[in-house]
This record gives structure tokens, C-alpha cells and sequence, in this order.
């Protein structure tokens, strides 16, 4: 298993550090950019091949859900959503609808809380539970909007709201977002800021050690979770579990079914004021002294009880 460990941006180096400053070729100025290199750009070109073999053999099961879905409820079968994904760019992902055709009519973007949300169909709690609510996203690989593995992508909305208020939140635009990712295998979906911090600092942890052994592990554990086998027991014996630990803050406050942006925002939320806003930039500046980004880790391997 292996534990991150987010520093507190708030809390500055010491005065006397005996740590000497990056200099030469090794300094923060001289680093490759997040997400550059050869691995993923053979992935990009790898991933569009491997979802155009994938798409054949699941369009028939699409087309079979898409039909239960106009059957069970109104609306359309397939659902559309703008998102934001490499260096910023906006795009159409595509869904199997899984909730009332006006989920959102009232409270704007909106996310879902992994708990009960009255916004689901039942017919889409399952297509969420078994991840066939996903299917269509091979579509956006084959176009090369996304990848198979990587950061999830996030609308727009939340993204200006999440940049400002996360430093080096923008850095895991640095890839292209993946249908499924290590992030997303062992967290559950976002819920409140310290949710995305989570998260930032395990995708930005997959970019950083990013492989295609560990690609098909991540593949192989996705799988598994669609048979509903999964659990930190799968992630632990694919080595993939990562444990996040973040700074210690105030208690967290009880999580409704959604989250809106007005309640992100404006619910008094004292988590946000523990962190100064994030460079405009798409790929934010990594802080090597003191004022460290989420993507700059402290890992250690260590055992601990089963969740």
C-alpha cells in the first residue's frame, strides 16, 4: 500500500532550513512538464487503436441500454455533457443516461454523491454500480478527447470554482482524462474540496508513474469492478491502493445526495481558506520550497488494517 502525504501549502520552510535549493538541470525551471515524454504519447496513439477494438463489440450492448432507457424513463438514451480535458480543452462526453431527464433543471451542475440521489433512475443505479454507464466514452477515446486511463474529466463550471481554490488543481490537465483511473478506483466521487484534493494528488501521482504496466493494471481492476469485485483487498494484491492524507482541518461537515456549485462555494466551507488560489495557467507552477503543490508527494510504503 502506499500513503501520500499532502503537506499544508499554509505552512512555510523553515528559516533555517539546511536543504539546499534546486539548481542546474535538477531545478523546478529545468523539469520535464507534467505529462511529457514518449509513454503517453505512444498511450494516445495505443488507447484510440485499443477503444476503436473495444467500441465494435460494445456498440450492440449500447444500443440494448440505450432501448431500456427510453423504455423506463423520458428522455433520451444517451446523455451529453461538456467537459473539460487536456490543456484545458472543451468537449462532448458522452453517457447512458442515468438520471431524470431534468436532474439539473433547478440547481445547475450538480454533482452526485456516491450515497443515495433521488436525481437516479433505477434502472441507472444500476448501469452506475456496474459502470456500463461509461460505454459511450469510448467513442470520446477513438476521437481522441480522451484516454482509457487517466484523470476524470470535470465540467468546466467546477473547474474555474476548483482552480481557484486548489493549488495546482489545473496540473491534471496535463493528459488526456481516462474513462477510469487510479484515482477513481480508490476514491469515491467528489463530494467536498478535500474529496478533490484527494483525488488531485493520487492522478497527479498516475502522471507522474505512469506506465502501461500500470495502465493494464488499473484496466484489469476496472474490469473486476464491473463483476462487483472490488474493495482495498483488489487494489492491495494489484498494487494499486493508495491512501491519501491530507493536512488535519476541521471536522467534515455531513455530505448531501448532490452538490451544487453555489454549495461548494458558499457553504461555509473553512477547508478553503487553508489554501491559497492556484495559478490561471493550465499547468501550475510545482512549489519545491515550503508552499508545495498537491502533485508534490511524500510516499511511503507501510501496512494498515483492511478499510
Amino acid at each position: 500500500m502506499t500513503i501520500a502525504k499532502l503537506p499544508n501549502p499554509r505552512s512555510a520552510q523553515p528559516a533555517h532550513s539546511s536543504l539546499p535549493k534546486p539548481t542546474g538541470a535538477h531545478s523546478p525551471a529545468a523539469e520535464a512538464p507534467l505529462g511529457g515524454g514518449w509513454f503517453f504519447r505512444t498511450k494516445e496513439v495505443l488507447d484510440r487503436l485499443l477503444g476503436l477494438v473495444l467500441l465494435v463489440p460494445a456498440l450492440p450492448i449500447i444500443a440494448i441500454l440505450v432501448v431500456a432507457i427510453r423504455l423506463t424513463s423520458r428522455g433520451p438514451g444517451v446523455y451529453r455533457q461538456v467537459r473539460e480535458g487536456k490543456h484545458g480543452r472543451i468537449f462532448t462526453m458522452y453517457k447512458l443516461r442515468s438520471m431524470r431527464i431534468d436532474a439539473e433543471a433547478k440547481s445547475g451542475p450538480t454533482w452526485s454523491a456516491s450515497g443515495a440521489d433521488p436525481r437516479v433512475t433505477w434502472l441507472g443505479l444500476w448501469l452506475r454500480r456496474l459502470h456500463l454507464d461509461e460505454l459511450p466514452q469510448l467513442w470520446n477515446v477513438v476521437r481522441g478527447e480522451m484516454a482509457l486511463v487517466g484523470p476524470r474529466p470535470e465540467r468546466p463550471e467546477f473547474v474555474k470554482i476548483l482552480a481557484e481554490q486548489i493549488p495546482g488543481y489545473k496540473d491534471r490537465l496535463a493528459v488526456l482524462p481516462g474513462i477510469t483511473g487510479l484515482a477513481q478506483i480508490n476514491l469515491p466521487p467528489d463530494s467536498d474540496l478535500d474529496s478533490v484534493r484527494r483525488k488531485l494528488i493520487v492522478d497527479v501521482d498516475y502522471i507522474e508513474s505512469a506506465g502501461f504496466w500500470l495502465d493494464v493494471r488499473i484496466l484489469f481492476c476496472t474490469l473486476l469492478r464491473m463483476f462487483w469485485i472490488k474493495g482495498p483487498a483488489v487494489t492491495r494484491l494489484l498494487g494499486l491502493e493508495r491512501v491519501v492524507i491530507l493536512p488535519a482541518s476541521t471536522p467534515p461537515k455531513p455530505v448531501s445526495a448532490a452538490v451544487s456549485l453555489d454549495t461548494l462555494v458558499m457553504k461555509n466551507d473553512e477547508t478553503v481558506t487553508d489554501f491559497t488560489p492556484a495559478d490561471s495557467s493550465w499547468q501550475a507552477t510545482r512549489r519545491m520550497e515550503g508552499q508545495e503543490s498537491a502533485n508534490q508527494l511524500h510516499v511511503a510504503a507501510t501496512a494498515t488494517q483492511d478499510a
